[in-house]
Parts: structure tokens; sequence; C-alpha cells
């Protein structure tokens, strides 16, 4: 059995399916036992995981042999919530825990994803760490708002290139990994996608796809921080988005990294693969 954390991200999501499609037994850990059901029915076995609450995660890795772990966006504090959940996983026999950080999480202790990262290798040798670069789901989520309402892309990344990453790729990379982990034990993948781009570039892409113009507009520290609590994100949410965006700008997504090819045996997603089959995420609604 294998639990997977944030089931119903663009990540998790991925993850699921293709732990499934290999026949591997799913246990999906949410707040929101109802949507799990709407997603999933009963083709996963659905179990309380409030990551913000460490009290039900005992419960939830009971049998469980492998564990995603994600952190949610709300989370800043790790220490007392998914450190927490690394070592009860431990505690209760896990034997493989995937973690999905983020590029740079090693040396940049002002994200999150950095005490856990921490909390791993300092423990057995059960872990992975996959290091992802930006999303391409990233317009389809975080940016999904401004582009509906204000036809813009809004952030702080200047004229950095970003070599954006599908998240379809990652979920199969991350099930492979947890289904075979013995050749990635110990290990931590630097994650891109096959080409780097700038935010002009990729909105042009995506104003093709969906038949209406998409602008990039270069976002201020300040006007981002502002844009974001308007759109109703808690602080620290706001301070851990805008430093990652603000890393655009000299150059921490741009480099392209084979590693995500030689993983799965096959070229990655580009961006234009992704909004070539993304213009549903665009209809008004």
């Amino acid at each position: 059995m294998i639990l997977v954390s944030t089931p119903l991200g663009t990540v998790g999501r991925a993850v699921v399916r293709h732990l499934r499609e290999r026949g591997v037994a799913v246990r999906a850990g949410d707040r929101h036992l109802d949507r799990v059901g709407a997603a999933y029915g009963s083709d996963v076995d659905a179990v309380r995981l409030d990551l913000a609450d460490p009290e039900t995660y005992r419960h939830a890795l009971v049998g469980c042999q492998g564990l995603f772990l994600v952190r949610p966006p709300a989370i800043a504090n790790t220490r007392t919530t998914l450190n927490v959940l690394v070592r009860e996983a431990r505690a209760a026999g896990v034997a493989t825990i995937v973690f999905l950080s983020v590029a740079g999480a090693a040396r940049n202790p002002l994200v999150p994803h950095h005490a856990v990262e921490r909390a791993l290798t300092a423990g057995p040798a059960d872990w992975t760490i996959l290091r992802p670069g930006f999303f391409a789901q990233n317009f389809e989520t975080a940016y999904r708002a401004d582009i509906l309402e204000d036809t813009r892309v809004y952030v702080p990344a200047g004229r950095g290139h970003v070599a954006f990453v599908d998240t379809r790729d990652l979920g199969e990379l991350a099930a492979r990994v947890l289904v075979e982990p013995a050749p990635h034990r110990r290990r931590a993948y630097l994650l891109t996608g096959p080409e780097a781009i700038t935010f002009d570039e990729a909105c042009a892409m995506l104003s093709v796809a969906i038949g209406r113009t998409v602008r990039y507009e270069p976002a201020s520290i300040l006007g981002y921080a502002r844009h974001l609590r308007h759109r109703g994100l808690p602080a620290m949410q706001i301070v851990v988005q805008t430093i990652l965006h603000l890393g655009l700008r000299v150059g921490q997504a741009a480099t392209v990294d084979s590693t995500l090819g030689q993983l799965l045996g096959r070229a990655p997603r580009s961006f234009h693969d992704y909004v070539a089959d993304a213009s549903r995420h665009f209809r008004p609604v």
C-alpha cells in the first residue's frame, strides 16, 4: 500500500493514476474525504490526512510500505508538521519515502522544503528527493484566476527563462520510484522540462492554444505581494511564493537538465505539449 498525500493536486493525481495502472494499492490521504471519493470512487482507499494536524498521521500510515509526500502551499512550518510525518512514517515501518521538493531547496533555508530535506537526509536510506523546477501546470492553478479575469500572468519573474516541467511526467517518475525504489535510494534529482523559455514566450504559446491573447506583466515585489494578499493567500504563502518567483530573475529555473528524460526513458513533455492539452482549463466559468 502506498500513501499519497495531496492526491487531488496536479502531481498527486498523476502519481495515483500511474500507481493504479501498475496495479499498486493506493491510499489517498486528504482532509476532504468527500472530494477524494468524488475523484476516485472506490478505486483507492481514502483516509483523512490533514498535513497541518499531526494527530491524523498515525492512522493514515497503518499498513503502508511507501509514502509520497508533498508540502501544501499553506504549510510554512514543516518542523511541526511534515518533519513529524517523516518520523511517524519511519516508526510505522514505511520503507520508501518520495518527497516532492523544489529546485534549489538544498541550499535555500528560506523555502520550507529545505527543512524536510534535512530531516530526510539525516535519517535512514529510505528516501528519494525530487527537485522539480516550475510546473507548467502553474498556469492552470496559481495563474488561472489572473488569466481568466485579466488575461494576464502577473509574477515578479522579470525576463528570466524557465524550464517548465510537466507534472504528469513528475507523477510518472514518482510512481516508478515508489514501485522500484532500490536504484533511487538516497538520491536527489533535479527535474526540468526540455527547454527554457520566458514568460512572454509561454504566454504567446498559451494564447495560440486557447484562442485568446494572454499577456505577461512583470510584477514588482510589493505589487505581487499586494496582489496575492488581494487573492486571499496567507502571509507565509505569499512570502514563499514571492521568493520562488524572484529566483527566476537570476536564472534559478533556467537550467535544462537531462535527468528526467533519462529516468523516464523518453523525452519529457515540453511547454508546447502542455498547452496543447490544457485549453479546457481556461474556459470561463
